[in-house]
C-alpha cells in the first residue's frame, strides 16, 4: 500500500490534511502524481508546479512543500506539504 499525506499550513498551523491511499501496481512516480491530483481536487487547488528545488527535496526526504511560487493561481495559505508515509 502506498500512502501520501498532504497538509495545508497557514500562520504556522495545520489548517487541513488528508491521506491518499493507492494499492495499484503503478510506479512510485505515477502514484505520487495521481495522489497529488486527488489532493488538489479535494482541496480545490490548481496543480502545483514541481520546481527543481521541490523535486530535489522530495527525492531526498520523500517530503516537500509547495509555496506560492509553485502555484499559478493565488493561494490563501502559506504552503502545502506532501509526505510519503507508507510504501510497499
Amino acid at each position: 500500500m502506498f500512502r501520501l499525506w498532504a497538509k495545508e499550513f497557514k500562520g504556522g498551523r495545520m489548517v487541513r490534511d488528508t491521506v491518499v491511499c493507492d494499492g495499484g501496481d503503478d510506479t512510485r512516480t505515477h502514484k505520487i502524481f495521481r495522489a497529488l491530483d486527488e489532493i488538489c481536487y479535494d482541496f480545490d487547488l490548481s496543480k502545483p508546479i514541481w520546481l527543481d528545488s521541490t523535486v530535489t527535496e522530495f527525492k531526498r526526504h520523500s517530503k516537500t512543500r509547495f509555496y506560492q511560487d509553485n502555484f499559478v493561481d493565488s493561494i490563501d495559505f502559506d504552503y502545502l506539504e506532501i509526505q510519503v508515509i507508507e510504501e510497499d
